[in-house]
């Protein structure tokens, strides 16, 4: 039994929970999708809540791991958005798996699963609303939450880019103000290709390890060249590739 087994199995499961809910999918479904035997899927996985608990980590620990990046940020209004975007560019690489949260609520099945989940939400917030926050604030910043989680599942069929423009420009209005210290992102109106306008604050010249973590997904895509990944970032070409050079051989959570 291989690994190569195993990737298959997390990917067929992925695909049929998304498209029908984790609870329409048995076990066996999955065994003939990859051309298994049910005995040999249950080697890999003794469950079907195992099957889950192993499609759920890269998400829970791309998100842990991004939000630690940005605990340290000083200035409230950049943690801020470092968070916002963050969470966004996260959930938009894991929409296939939020789908099947959206179907059942399948992905709190298991206990541990679930309170990582509602302590990544308590986290996010505490960090949006930032220290000392009032009650408004707080009611704010769930709400910022919600702007950002809800979209990416409901239409997890449309365009990234443009998906992605359309949520920062609905939680700007939430916020109040275009992101400090960088471009402010066309709304859904806008052609996503028109030139935008720099804020005035300049172009920083040090990124955090979520703007590094955008920039190369940005990369990956194919879709941005390093002009455009530097002005959505609201920093200098050189910048961009200090970081992804430095970044590169660096190992990425999984």
């Amino acid at each position: 039994m291989t690994d190569d087994s195993r990737t298959r199995i997390l990917r067929a499961a992925l695909v049929m929970f998304a498209e029908r809910g984790y609870h329409a999918v048995s076990v066996r479904e999955i065994s003939e999708q990859v051309g298994l035997t049910k005995t040999a899927v249950l080697y890999h996985f003794p469950s079907k809540s195992d099957i889950v608990i192993a499609l759920v980590e890269p998400l829970l620990a791309d998100t842990e791991a991004m939000l630690e990046s940005v605990r340290p940020i000083q200035d409230p209004d950049a943690r801020r958005w470092a968070v916002t975007e963050g969470l966004l560019d996260t959930w938009l690489q894991h929409r296939s798996l939020l789908r099947i949260h959206m179907q059942d609520q399948a992905l709190s099945a298991d206990t541990a699963t679930y309170v990582r989940l509602r302590d990544i939400a308590l986290t996010a917030q505490e960090l949006i609303a930032g220290p000392g926050a009032d009650f408004t604030a707080r009611v704010r910043a769930a709400q910022v939450y919600a702007a950002l989680s809800d979209p990416v599942v409901i239409f997890a069929d449309q365009p990234e880019r443009q998906l992605r423009a359309a949520i920062l420009d609905g939680v700007r209005r939430l916020l109040g103000g275009p992101q400090p210290g960088r471009l402010v992102t066309p709304s859904p109106e806008q052609p996503v290709d028109t030139p935008r306008h720099q804020t005035s604050r300049g172009r920083p010249g040090a990124m955090t390890s979520a703007m590094v973590e955008s920039a190369r997904r940005m990369r990956d895509s194919g879709e941005y060249t390093v002009e455009e990944i530097a002005a959505a970032l609201g920093v200098s070409r050189a910048t961009v590739y200090r970081n992804l050079t430095t970044s590169h051989n660096r190992p990425t959570v999984s």
